[in-house]
C-alpha cells in the first residue's frame, strides 16, 4: 500500500513537477543574471553539477537545506527562488 501521497495521487505529482520546474527555472535565471556557470554555482553551494542540471531542468526537487546552499551561493534571499 502506497504510504507517500505523490504514489497514489496524480494531481499532487503534477503539482510538485509544476513546482519544481518553476524553482529550477529561477536558479537558472539567476546563476545567468550573474554570469555564473553550472559549475561555478555547484562549487559554491556545495550541490553536485549533475544535481544542479536536472534542478535547473525541473527534474529533481532539493531538500530543504540544500535551497537555502543555493541562494547563499547566488547571493539572494531564498524567497527569491519560489515562485
Amino acid at each position: 500500500m502506497p504510504t507517500r501521497p505523490s504514489q497514489n495521487n496524480p494531481e499532487r505529482v503534477a503539482q510538485w513537477e509544476h513546482w519544481r520546474r518553476l524553482v529550477g527555472a529561477m536558479i537558472r535565471e539567476l546563476r545567468i543574471a550573474r554570469n555564473m556557470t553550472q559549475e561555478a554555482l555547484a562549487l559554491r553551494s556545495g550541490v553536485t553539477r549533475n544535481v544542479l542540471i536536472d534542478v535547473e531542468h525541473g527534474r529533481r526537487g532539493l531538500l530543504y537545506e540544500r535551497l537555502f546552499d543555493i541562494a547563499d551561493a547566488l547571493d539572494v534571499n531564498v524567497a527569491e527562488l519560489l515562485p
